[in-house]
């Protein structure tokens, strides 16, 4: 026979249709029946570990599916046992980060006698003058027609009621239909 290792996942939920107090006998003979079904023999061996996961829940309530490992023995019995899967992976644990987190600060300066100090940044005078609202001081509106600013702050402007009218470039051109819309709504 083959003496390669096969992984399967087993479906016990037919376990669950026989009566409550033979369910996990049930579902350890499925595992029996399922193993000489696919490994081609009739030797089967369950591992105590498999047993005991089984069992785990009592008669009444065998878990729906396990996971299993089936290889063939030296002898030519077949060996099922429960699948771990962080035996077979081989995948690198994940790099740890080159700062070490604060709690680890804390503790290093616990064991080096050192007074702790507040993490958070000390607030400059700019920081302070940016937590205080802002009040604006009103302005006052320019009179139409006056050249003097209503305060010191506001410069000069001479507002004209009368809106400068638009020359067409040339005759042959007609005007644009953007040009009237904006005219229209001054």
């Amino acid at each position: 026979m083959s003496s390669e290792e096969r992984v399967y996942t087993i479906n016990l939920g037919k376990a669950l249709l026989s009566q409550s107090q033979h369910r996990a006998v049930r579902a350890i003979n499925m595992i029996r029946e399922f193993a000489s079904k696919h490994m081609r023999s009739g030797d089967v061996k369950i591992d105590e570990d498999l047993a005991h996961q089984i069992w785990a829940r009592g008669v009444r309530n065998p878990p729906r599916r396990i996971r299993v490992k089936m290889w063939t023995g030296d002898s030519g019995e077949i060996i099922v046992s429960r699948y771990d899967e962080a035996e077979t992976t081989d995948t690198k644990p994940a790099p740890e980060p080159d700062m070490p987190a604060v709690a680890e600060l804390a503790s290093e300066a616990d064991d080096a006698d050192v007074k702790t100090t507040n993490l958070e940044p000390a607030k400059s005078d700019d920081a302070k003058l940016d937590d205080q609202p802002v009040t604006e001081k009103p302005t006052e509106p320019v009179p139409e027609g006056s050249t003097e600013p209503a305060s010191k702050d506001q410069p000069v402007t001479e507002t004209s009621a009368e809106p400068e009218p638009v020359e067409p470039a040339s005759k042959d051109q007609p005007e644009p239909v953007e040009q009237e819309k904006t005219q229209n709504k001054n």
